[in-house]
């Protein structure tokens, strides 16, 4: 099994999920008549806190997959994953909890958890741009 494959794949298909949950939300609204067409914004403003949380939530993985995705696609690419592997699936986990928990509540509590799981998120980064960088400067 590799690891970083599924790691990337997975955040793609949740950011994904996370899309899907928007569009049916919008087109609810829309076919109820609650909403026209042109009415949203892309922080979702003008609708319910728990979409607005949503729109938040996508913006975030599609803010942070081109630095999190690169790192995985280097490992791929270079042949690395070994760099990536033991720590993909926890990078995966704490990346779907972080939206999950900000789709839950924005309440101090739940914004600190939030940020402890970017932060695992962070650290995995920084570590695995060190790993590969000391890698390729050996091979």
């Amino acid at each position: 099994m590799n690891e970083t494959a599924i790691a990337i794949i997975g955040f793609a298909a949740w950011a994904l999920l996370l899309l899907i949950l928007m569009e049916i939300s919008r087109v609810t609204l829309v076919s109820q008549g609650k909403v026209r067409s042109n009415g949203f914004t892309p922080d979702n403003a003008n609708l319910s806190p728990f979409l607005q949380r949503l729109a938040r939530a996508h913006a975030n993985c599609y803010e942070n997959l081109p630095v999190f995705g690169s790192l995985l696609l280097a490992a791929l690419a270079l042949d690395l994953t070994e760099v990536t592997n033991s720590l993909a699936l926890v990078f995966l986990a704490a990346r779907i909890a972080q939206s999950s928990i900000h789709l839950y509540s924005t309440s101090e509590m739940s914004v600190n958890i939030r940020f402890a799981f970017f932060l695992v998120q962070t650290v995995i980064g920084v570590y695995w741009a060190v790993q590969l960088l000391l890698a390729l400067s050996v091979g």
